[in-house]
């Protein structure tokens, strides 16, 4: 799960995070493709949602969309967005069964501890529909540590990422590769894969 010390920051600096936003949801093609993968008018969870920006886009194209988030002052906003479901809770939360069509864990996991990355995805797999299709962003490098405004992080290369997501019965099908600077403005690599049930 993601620490105390983290959620504080992201309650903190929610409004910050919500113009970032603002700026980058409307722009990112990983939004898109996770759209397209999706069974049209299927069911989508947001897991670590922060203001909703991509489960409103998500919503926008007539997916039936939930999203959960451990800062309550996120879920507050994400509930407030039109066709969106928004609820307070944790990564192992996680307890629906063959529900979702797609699920989006985006720069969310990486919060979490290592250890526990495992049984996170492992939830993720059992909530996928068969079929279903799940999109992972992740920092890429390795260790853990924390940013300048106090968020945990832990750090992955593809290889790892790709064995765990094995390891928990999905199949790693597609990736992408960047670097942005993001809330805390150090340019870091970044990893999206897409991984299906």
């Amino acid at each position: 799960m993601s620490d105390a010390r983290t959620i504080a920051v992201y309650d903190r600096q929610t409004a910050e995070y919500a113009a970032m936003m603002d700026r980058e949801a409307t722009r990112d093609p990983m939004i898109v493709r996770f759209i397209e993968a999706c069974h049209p008018g299927g069911t989508v969870l947001d897991l670590g949602c922060g203001p909703g920006h991509y489960a409103g886009r998500m919503a926008e194209a007539r997916l039936s969309t939930e999203a959960i988030d451990a800062s309550a002052a996120m879920v507050e906003r994400a509930a407030q967005i039109p066709g969106v479901a928004a609820r307070l809770g944790r990564f192992e939360d996680l307890a629906e069964r063959d529900r979702y069509d797609g699920i989006w864990a985006y720069f969310s996991l990486l919060h979490a501890a290592r250890a526990d990355l495992p049984g996170h995805l492992a939830r993720i797999a059992a909530a996928l529909k068969p079929g279903g299709v799940l999109f992972i962003g992740m920092k890429r490098g390795s260790g853990s540590g924390r940013d300048r405004l106090d968020r945990y992080y832990e750090y992955y290369e593809r290889a790892e990422l790709d064995e765990m997501l094995v390891a928990a019965g999905l199949t790693p099908v597609d990736h992408w590769t960047g670097k942005a600077s993001g809330l805390a403005g150090h340019p870091q690599g970044w990893i999206v894969i897409r991984a299906d049930a």
